[in-house]
């Protein structure tokens, strides 16, 4: 089986699979909304993938997939507005983004937040819910941190995290990466780095998937409420933070006792196996190409 994953490589190139794996193999094809889809589409044709998986389908132009034989498989990777959730500008511009969609470039949808579905649902049927996946060259051991922990916050600057990070910016070394990390790059931060803190873009809950590739990494992480959860506990394999004061005294703690909630991130490290490439896409892969020629089939039957 060939797939082809599509999308803004900085961003999604550490969430595709990458090598050949249980009979899949894989390409990673770059593109961002609003540039020319002539060059990807040719690049497409070229693979003539089985399975074309988009990260963020709003970034498709409307008709674009229309003559590819693959099953098509957009991911959406971007908080929206849950029912009887809390309302927030930014939240109703990613709607309007995903409400551009042509649902006819899609075979089946996948959310990265079940909580989301029945918003999608009103655009584009959510087909499953599962957290964005993290590449296989990403996991590495739990690493003995150093003294005091090297803490890393990667995430654009905005007020919220910003009323968050500045009292641990004040007392505390911290490395902050606003964007443009990634390959190599990324993996060396994460190598030299020990803790790792999540804040959300703005006063609303969700789950970034940064939280998925920091385990991935070994790291401990610091977070605040996740939103879904995706299995994950708070306390035993990520910590907490529900205010700016919490997360400042769980830095400085860790600067007191650079060894202090080892087993939390250890646990944490084993969790992250369970979004590990290689192991979730094989599997979502060959249900969407199950499932879609079961319900042509039916289609073909009910024509007859």
């Amino acid at each position: 089986m060939r797939v082809a994953f599509v999308g803004q490589g900085v961003y999604f190139g550490q969430c595709a699979l990458e090598a050949p794996t249980e009979g899949i193999e894989p390409t990673f094809i770059d593109y961002r909304a609003g540039t020319p889809h002539e060059g990807m589409l040719a690049r497409l044709e070229q693979w003539d993938p089985d399975v074309v998986v988009v990260f963020r389908p709003e970034i498709i132009p409307r008709g674009a997939f229309g003559s590819l034989r693959a099953v098509r498989i957009g991911y959406l990777t971007e908080p929206l507005p849950r029912v009887g959730g809390r309302d927030h500008r930014d939240l109703r511009e990613r709607m309007w983004w995903l409400e551009q969609v042509d649902g006819s470039n899609f075979d089946r949808i996948v959310s990265f937040d079940p909580l989301i579905a029945e918003t999608a649902g009103n655009v584009l049927p959510v087909w499953r819910s599962l957290a964005i996946p993290v590449a296989d060259s990403l996991f590495m051991e739990v690493r003995e941190r150093a003294r005091p922990p090297r803490m890393l916050f990667i995430g654009r600057s905005t007020e919220h995290r910003e009323a968050w990070l500045a009292p641990v910016k004040r007392a505390h070394e911290i490395v902050h990466i606003g964007h443009g990390l990634f390959g190599e790059q990324l993996r060396g931060f994460l190598a030299d780095t020990d803790v790792q803190l999540n804040l959300h873009n703005n006063p609303y809950p969700s789950f970034e998937n940064r939280v998925c590739i920091a385990l991935a990494a070994g790291h401990l992480v610091i977070s605040e409420p996740l939103s879904p959860t995706h299995g994950l506990t708070a306390g035993r394999d990520y910590l907490e933070a529900r205010t700016p004061e919490e997360l400042l005294a769980l830095v400085e703690r860790l600067t007191k006792e650079p060894d202090a909630f080892a087993e939390v991130q250890a646990a944490g490290r084993r969790q992250a196996e369970r979004i590990r490439a290689s192991r979730v896409y094989p599997e979502l892969l060959r249900e969407a190409v199950g499932d879609v020629g079961r319900r042509g089939a039916q289609r073909e039957q009910v024509s007859r």
